[in-house]
């Protein structure tokens, strides 16, 4: 009995095609199983390190009745970032941004003064220091699997609320 026939079997019963197929697959198995390779995202491969960072949010145009009363120091809130959830973080301080107006004076110089119009009454400019624990790589801080930079919007979402604000400064605690 020969060991290849003439149409391509082994022993006449196997297709050398099938034996080929058979071992591929068998290749590929082990190689996922036994040599997964490196896993996580490319922010947390190589030497990073976790430390305290404090990032400085402002939210223009906030509407609501008592806003003050909605966001307290020492809360955490959750942060959303590139529509990519990170988790909570601490509320480290709040401040309400006063609205002014460009006055003319008599004089001709201009003052800036709080705007008296009823309906900017229930809208605010409010700025966060908020704290979260983040890697840092060499191309700067990452929360979660994203970088955090100043320009980048965040949505910060509590119980009752959801916003949105630009991060204007990024600040590494030691």
């Amino acid at each position: 009995m020969k060991i290849l026939d003439s149409q391509g079997r082994l022993f006449g019963k196997l297709s050398i095609l099938d034996v080929g197929a058979v071992l591929i697959i068998l290749l590929v198995v082990v190689g996922i199983f036994f040599f997964p390779g490196t896993s996580g995202s490319v922010a947390q491969v190589g030497g990073v390190t976790t430390k305290p960072i404090q990032i400085d949010v402002i939210a223009l145009g906030l509407k609501g009745r008592d806003l003050q009363s909605l966001f307290k120091v020492g809360d955490k809130v959750n942060m959303i970032i590139r529509n990519q959830p990170y988790g909570q973080v601490d509320i480290k301080a709040v401040k309400t941004l006063t609205r002014t107006v460009a006055v003319p004076q008599p004089n001709g110089t201009v003052k800036a003064l709080p705007d008296p119009r009823e309906e900017e009454s229930f809208s605010r400019n409010m700025m966060f220091t908020l704290q979260g624990k983040g890697q840092i790589t060499k191309d700067g801080p990452v929360f979660g699997n994203l970088k955090i930079k100043i320009g980048n919007t965040v949505e910060l979402e509590g119980f009752n609320y959801n916003f949105n604000a630009s991060v204007i400064d990024v600040r590494i605690q030691k």
